[in-house]
């Protein structure tokens, strides 16, 4: 099944030639729709940047950056937490805190205090997930469901045990549970290094899980984790330059987004040959 068949509305591009993000015109450059979007999200991993360093990234690489995640539970030992959430928010970036400090908290019976701490820090998203720790399916989304009445939540499916590996139809049921349970979007699980879940060891991907859940599964839905090159020039590929992209270091923003318009070796002429 090729990504023509499944993803027609995605190659059949509007192209254009200048937005106010680029410097200069530039004809056959793939449209990205603007901030707050709901395809094509940049989802990077802050894993203990300096107060300088986030107003730094935001200088560069803020227009290009939808939500950033602290990572794991980086934010239970970050200096000035509420501060730097400041400058993300003042930039008009969400944040929210990496799924392992949810689990941290239901792992010690703490749910009720997990949940005053987003309100403490005035999280308006969170994220759910299992990796860590094993949750019955049911009680992960009654989880889910109860948090979608504070926050906007992002649940993750997937192990960072790559020893477990899930067949495509159990990804396919849990993600569907998971978005009626009240999920925005669903992360596909890579860790930050892309290893495990949708890749191999080796960081390839695991091409048939993707197709699969893809049969089933819209899209838009579903943010993939891609900390590689290589991982996000193989979703750009084959899902198109608006495909949700997660895990991104702070500084692979920008050569991101060269790939996603075309603008780097790996996509060059992908977009090129779709605009004939």
């Amino acid at each position: 099944m090729s990504e023509k068949q499944i993803y027609s509305d995605e190659i059949s591009l509007i192209f254009f030639t200048f937005t106010a993000d680029m410097n200069y015109p530039l004809n056959n450059i793939p449209e990205r729709p603007v901030k707050p979007r709901q395809s094509g999200i940049t989802m990077v991993m802050d894993k203990g940047l300096s107060l300088r360093q986030t107003e730094d990234f935001i200088d560069v690489a803020g227009v290009h950056s939808d939500i950033v995640k602290l990572g794991w539970a980086t934010s239970f030992v970050t200096p000035k937490l509420k501060e730097k959430l400041d400058i993300y928010r003042s930039a008009g970036i969400p944040t929210y805190f990496g799924g392992t400090l949810f689990e941290a908290f239901i792992i010690r019976n703490q749910f009720e205090d997990y949940i005053r701490v987003l309100e403490q820090f005035g999280m308006e998203y969170a994220e759910v997930s299992d990796g860590s720790i094993e949750i019955e399916h049911d009680l992960k989304c009654e989880y889910i469901h109860k948090l979608a009445k504070h926050v906007t939540v992002i649940s993750e499916v997937g192990s960072k045990d790559a020893t477990k590996i899930f067949a495509p139809y159990k990804w396919i049921k849990l993600m569907n549970a998971e978005i009626e349970a009240g999920s925005w979007k669903v992360i596909a699980e890579a860790r930050e290094g892309g290893n495990v879940g949708i890749y191999r060891g080796s960081g390839e991907v695991r091409e048939g899980l993707v197709d699969e859940i893809l049969t089933q599964i819209p899209a838009e839905t579903i943010i993939w984790e891609a900390p590689q090159k290589e991982q996000q020039v193989w979703f750009i590929k084959l899902i198109g330059t608006n495909v949700n992209l997660g895990n991104i270091a702070p500084a692979e923003v920008i050569p991101l987004e060269t790939i996603r318009l075309g603008l780097r070796g790996d996509t060059f002429d992908y977009f090129l040959n779709l605009a004939k």
